[in-house]
């Protein structure tokens, strides 16, 4: 089947599927850290010890992420999106019977981990660019990248109540339960292996061949060593906003409401930048998504915090949360083709991963031995600000063996 065979509700379906399932996995994911203190309190781990687990997490799917890009491209999104839906359930189910900081960390570490290369951004792009036009891509991965952020508007909301009515165990319960919806979504993202990705013009090329040109692409370095900053900061947030909040007096429904906002406002934020890729410089918009979330986050941690700060903290980063993805994923295709997209953006992903490690596990090092995060925070600020300037530097020409098939005139 070609993508122009497609229904408009077909396009719909596989979008829809792909939006649920990343909205469900990242959703989930990024409620963590309200459990984190009451796992510390009732579990008797440190901040350490869950920063850890949840930094393992992040450098978990970025190590694999690569390679499970791999089994997508050749095999397909349906038996990696399952697979991944099943390890993630697996791990929720270990988070929720946990008794030690090594059982949070093989559940909510290792597992999770594992499944989000199997379910997340990287898979829901690589169906998106398949299943839409070349117009209409930047949009399109936009648009499933907004959706895919309501998720945390669900989760939180719903994590907070269940820890406030019956405990932190209810609210994994309450994951257990997501975790299940991801199934169909999986099926339905996953129609989209049915349709025949477009044969390179000239000589076929394997994926040890994509992947070494990517690495002699300095652009494509550049862009992946500027999305370190992205996981570091974002990963930062997520994990330790919560305690943050707590350790200032600030009562807990504030940080789940600032999650929530956090996917409320990203829904504007990515549509939008999936928009303005389509008109403007990717590299210039990637870049001042990284500056601005620096100076937000240097703003916000100068003063002491208020409900109201939290508030529109969240609401200003949600709108520059999940933007970079369309970006990201646009550019690797701009530079290399679509045949090897979910290869070639889990190699880049995993700089970003690197840099959720540090955010999540150096932030929590940082509280346990200083007793605040001002250090923490004020390293994001200073990477963010360099790699924002970094990225705007890129070089946005396409490969050679690119540029070669799109001067060939096609056959016939």
């Amino acid at each position: 089947m070609k993508q122009t065979d497609l229904s408009r509700y077909q396009v719909a379906w596989i979008l829809g599927g792909a939006a649920l399932m990343l909205s469900l996995a990242m959703g989930m994911r990024q409620s963590f850290g309200l459990l984190q203190p009451h796992m510390i309190r009732d579990i008797g781990i440190t901040a350490a010890d869950f920063s850890l687990a949840i930094a393992i997490q992040n450098i978990v799917w970025g190590a694999t992420q690569p390679f499970v890009g791999i089994l997508a491209d050749r095999h397909g999104a349906r038996p990696v999106a399952l697979m991944g839906v099943a390890v993630y359930g697996l791990g929720l189910a270990l988070a929720l019977t946990a008794t030690s900081a090594w059982s949070v960390t093989l559940g909510m570490g290792l597992c999770v981990g594992l499944a989000l290369s199997c379910t997340a951004s990287n898979i829901a792009m690589s169906v998106t660019a398949k299943a839409v036009s070349p117009l209409k891509r930047s949009m399109a991965m936009g648009s499933v990248s907004a959706l895919g952020s309501l998720g945390l508007t669900l989760a939180s909301p719903m994590a907070q109540h269940l820890i406030s009515s019956s405990g932190w165990q209810a609210a994994l319960i309450g994951f257990l339960g997501l975790a299940a919806v991801m199934v169909p979504a999986a099926f339905m993202a996953s129609r989209a292996d049915q349709i025949e990705v477009p044969a390179p013009l000239g000589a076929s090329q394997t994926v040890g061949e994509a992947v070494r040109e990517a690495l002699g692409h300095r652009g494509y370095l550049v862009l992946a060593i500027a999305f370190f900053v992205c996981g570091l900061q974002l990963v930062f947030i997520t994990t330790h906003l919560p305690t943050y909040l707590d350790i200032c007096g600030i009562d807990p429904s504030v940080g789940s409401t600032a999650l929530a906002l956090v996917g409320l406002f990203n829904v504007l934020g990515s549509y939008l930048f999936g928009w303005l890729g389509g008109l403007y410089s990717k590299r210039v918009l990637l870049g001042g998504i990284y500056v601005l979330r620096s100076l937000f986050i240097e703003l916000y941690f100068m003063t002491p915090p208020s409900p109201t700060s939290t508030l529109v903290f969240a609401a200003a980063m949600g709108t520059l949360w999940l933007g970079v993805v369309p970006l990201v994923s646009g550019l690797v295709i701009h530079l290399f083709g679509l045949r090897y997209m979910a290869t070639l953006s889990g190699v880049a992903f995993f700089s970003h991963q690197v840099g959720s490690f540090i955010g999540a596990w150096g932030g929590g090092v940082i509280y346990s031995r200083v007793g605040n995060y001002d250090l923490a925070w004020q390293g994001a600020v200073a990477i963010g600000l360099a790699a924002g300037l970094f990225q705007m530097t890129m070089n946005v020409q396409p490969s050679a063996r690119i540029m070669a098939e799109r001067t060939q005139p096609l056959p016939g």
